[in-house]
């Protein structure tokens, strides 16, 4: 079968030529044929847009190409930023695990888009996928025409059937079994008759269906704002907490803080476990206070340092009013328990625990920095000494004058700063 010849073309202007001059001749010096020469002079001429023209007659297609050619360019400076960060961070694109559907489809219609342009092996190049992880794809997101399946059934045919996983659901969101837990459920299932399935399959469901269990606790409100002192001495708190050493033995560490303003009023570390001693530290917080003062009420906890004979007598000769934490009211002995936990975790923790005198030395400096030194956010800047004693009523105010001050100094730093931008 013969194929057809590709015809020839030539430039306009020499056929232009030709026919001007009426010779023949000129464009078969250039290897024009004879007969090819001849037609151009026999044939009437035909019209040719040049550029003059199409700038004249169609500035709206001039418009568009150079539109598209701004957008041409700045997809290209798009793309050579994410081309040098992806070889900067060099992810490993094939495996890369992507476990969400709506990502999968994103990167799907992405091909789908890409492959006409630049062809379905290179895309998959550049994006990292296999040939056979493209079809698994395509097939997941095609689904199943079931209406109970995600995808085909048949592709596992092992997994649990429409009907066993409305009874897994019915059972799990049941309250006939809100006091079962998932795993014992899954059992009595089993045992039932209903769902033969593994408990850690139940789990699985309950997790990726968001199934919620009817067993919601019902607890009651829990107070907002502690117990508050209006005044120095109007509160006390006590506690005892364990201190283990490095060798496995353990210190006990008593101490009595004031509601109101933070303070230690006393403390002690012991090598052994002594009711006697909460007594002691109370007549050592309270030997500064006057005849006319009223007796502290102090919040303790119900263990057996706090409840004992020599305790006993001070509150019996009206020298304190002992109220239980949690029992006589609802509030707790939570300030205290803040005091302990930021001395273990913030300084005991910290060094060496090895004998009695070791935590003894540590907690004598930190209730040193606690009273005098270390500032409370709760009072504005102010130490525990200086709320306890009422001599800090000016540090707020001098601290808001120097905030101030500091603003003032950061602007004029900041608007004096030159470069050699600015100049």
């Amino acid at each position: 079968m013969q194929t057809r010849r590709a015809r020839k073309s030539y430039d306009p202007r020499l056929v232009t030529l030709v026919r001007d001059s009426g010779d023949a001749a000129l464009a078969m010096r250039l290897g024009v044929p004879r007969t090819t020469a001849a037609g151009w002079l026999r044939r009437a001429p035909s019209s040719i847009v040049t550029a003059p023209d199409l700038v004249a007659t169609n500035t709206a297609l001039l418009a568009r190409v150079a539109h598209l050619e701004k957008r041409v360019r700045r997809m290209a400076a798009f793309l050579r930023i994410l081309l040098v960060i992806l070889r900067i961070v060099q992810p490993d694109l094939r495996r890369l695990r992507i476990p969400r559907a709506e990502d999968k489809a994103r990167l799907l219609r992405a091909v789908e888009r890409s492959r006409d342009v630049l062809g379905l092996r290179r895309v998959l190049r550049i994006t990292g996928l296999s040939p056979s992880r493209l079809a698994a794809w395509r097939r997941a997101e095609r689904g199943c025409a079931l209406a109970d399946a995600l995808s085909c059934p048949r592709s596992s045919p092992q997994r649990l059937t429409h009907a066993e996983v409305s009874e897994i659901r019915s059972m799990t969101t049941a309250a006939e079994y809100r006091h079962v837990s998932t795993g014992k459920l899954a059992l009595l299932a089993q045992r039932l008759g209903r769902v033969v399935a593994a408990p850690a399959t139940w789990c699985r469901l309950v997790r990726e269906r968001g199934w919620r269990r009817p067993r919601q606790r019902v607890h009651p409100r829990p107070p907002r704002v502690g117990i508050r002192a209006a005044r120095p001495n109007e509160i006390w708190h006590i506690d005892t907490t364990v201190v283990r050493l490095l060798d496995g033995s353990r210190v006990y560490v008593h101490a009595v803080i004031d509601n109101l303003s933070r303070r230690i009023l006393a403390w002690r570390v012991a090598d052994r476990f002594d009711p006697g001693v909460t007594a002691s530290l109370l007549v050592d917080a309270g030997r500064h206070l006057g005849a006319e003062h009223s007796p502290p009420m102090l919040l303790a906890d119900s263990g057996v340092e706090n409840l004992n004979g020599a305790v006993d007598a001070l509150v019996n000769d009206g020298r304190l009013r002992r109220v239980l934490a949690g029992t006589e009211i609802d509030s707790s002995n939570s300030m205290i328990e803040a005091f302990w936990r930021v001395l273990k975790h913030q300084w005991l923790f910290l060094n060496r625990l090895d004998t009695a005198d070791a935590v003894r030395r540590l907690v004598a400096f930190y209730v040193e920095e606690h009273n005098r030194r270390l500032p409370h956010s709760a009072f504005d800047g102010q130490t525990p000494d200086e709320m306890y004693f009422g001599t800090g009523g000016h540090v707020p105010a001098v601290l808001e004058v120097a905030k101030s001050a500091a603003r003032r100094r950061r602007l004029e730093v900041h608007r004096a700063a030159r470069c050699a931008v600015c100049v």
